[in-house]
């Protein structure tokens, strides 16, 4: 539950609202998109075959369907669920040193030690242990380079992203739940007449689950199982509890990642990487234009888990899909569904004055893209963050 005023009864139909299904789309589109061609290349560089590949997208997507749908529907909050990208992309590099055996006995691995975590409690204790202010600026430092995209890619497709734009601002005048689904129709038209849409290469062919037999090895746990699980839990994870706890959802940190970390180890032989708590996506689901009532976000996430499952069950043309539509117009629905959610991460990392430069700092550092020991700069935002409000604000002598 997310305060005392939530209604015991659960009614997601009722609930659901078409801001909250467009919310949920673009969720899912905008959690696919810039990473799916990472698991397309780690898997191709491993030389693993078309239907490894395709049970790999399967059964991330399942479980992040199900992990989505059930702890929503649990905690009456919007809890998005994602695959670890920055996982993804460290396996482009390390999946060829292995055989896929011993790959997947890692991915295990990954998994148990994130089941452990959560399970014992000591993530949610750590979380704790972190100011809202400097959540908040993690959320806002995490949010704000897919945000001004949308500027970038102006550069480019001048006519389609200002369009989409002053669609979005126009609407959101009058009615701003609708504002967002407004940018989205107007960029869909726009870019079909511009013969920008190409669904030359889109035919629908299911995925079929491949099981491989794991093995393990100390190579394959150094290289592989280990880096997943610290990226998991400090690109991924925090942030995404960063996301809920800076939109005022206090859902326990533990059994949401107890939750994503057995759900990776059953399908881990079905070549899932990794299922963690979303971040970036979270946001367009936990901000306003998910619903103008936030105890009835929730709906977002689980019409964001029921799109997981439509894409996992046809991930073998799910890129073909995502190809067909211009590049421009996804990277300019994605920064104008996190607006709210950037504007509200800023207003509540300067609320308390004598947390403002750590959470500044934090704000920076993380929106930097500072990469130290494969660790992302989300993890060294919180690191600079905490740091500086020691100095500044620890007892003297």
């Amino acid at each position: 539950m997310t305060d005392a005023t939530t209604p015991a009864r659960l009614r997601p139909l009722a609930d659901s609202s078409p801001s909250a299904v467009v919310a949920g789309f673009i969720a899912m589109m905008t959690g696919c998109t810039s990473s799916l061609v990472l698991i397309f290349q780690a898997g191709q560089a491993a030389h693993l075959t078309n239907m490894q590949i395709s049970s790999w997208i399967w059964a991330l997507f399942i479980g992040m369907a199900i992990c989505s749908i059930g702890l929503s529907l649990r905690y009456r909050t919007p809890v998005s669920i994602a695959w670890s990208t920055p996982g993804a992309a460290l396996l482009i590099t390390s999946l060829p040193g292995v055989s896929y055996s011993e790959a997947i006995g890692a991915f295990i691995t990954s998994a148990l030690l994130v089941a452990v975590c959560g399970l014992t409690g000591s993530f949610e204790r750590l979380v704790k242990q972190i100011p809202a202010s400097l959540a908040a600026a993690l959320l806002a430092g995490i949010l704000f380079k897919i945000g001004s995209e949308i500027f970038v890619a102006a550069q480019h497709r001048t006519g389609l992203v200002l369009a989409m734009f002053f669609s979005y601002l126009l609407i959101k005048r009058v009615s701003p739940r609708y504002a967002v689904l407004a940018a989205l129709i107007v960029g869909t038209v726009i870019s079909g007449l511009l013969g920008l849409l190409n669904f030359g290469g889109f035919t629908l062919e299911l995925a079929t689950p491949v099981w491989t037999t794991p093995s393990f090895s100390l190579g394959a746990t150094i290289s592989i199982g280990i880096p997943l699980f610290v990226v998991a839990m400090t690109s991924q994870n925090m942030p995404g509890i960063a996301v809920l706890r800076a939109d005022g959802y206090t859902v326990p940190a533990s059994p949401l990642v107890s939750v994503t970390g057995i759900a990776s180890l059953l399908l881990a032989p079905f070549g899932s990487h990794g299922i963690t708590l979303a971040a970036i996506s979270a946001a367009i689901c936990t901000g306003p234009h998910a619903h103008e009532d936030r105890n009835k976000r929730y709906t977002a996430a689980v019409w964001c888990g029921i799109f997981y499952a439509i894409a996992g069950v046809f991930g073998a043309t799910l890129a073909a899909l995502f190809t067909a539509l211009p590049k421009e117009l996804v990277l300019s629905i994605a920064a104008l569904a996190l607006f709210g959610s950037i504007v509200n991460g800023l207003t509540v990392a300067m609320t308390e004055p004598k947390e403002r430069e750590a959470a500044l700092i934090t704000f920076m550092v993380t929106a930097s893209g500072l990469t130290l020991f494969s660790i992302g700069s989300a993890f060294w935002g919180i690191v600079a963050g905490v740091v500086t409000l020691m100095i500044l604000n620890g007892r003297k002598g």
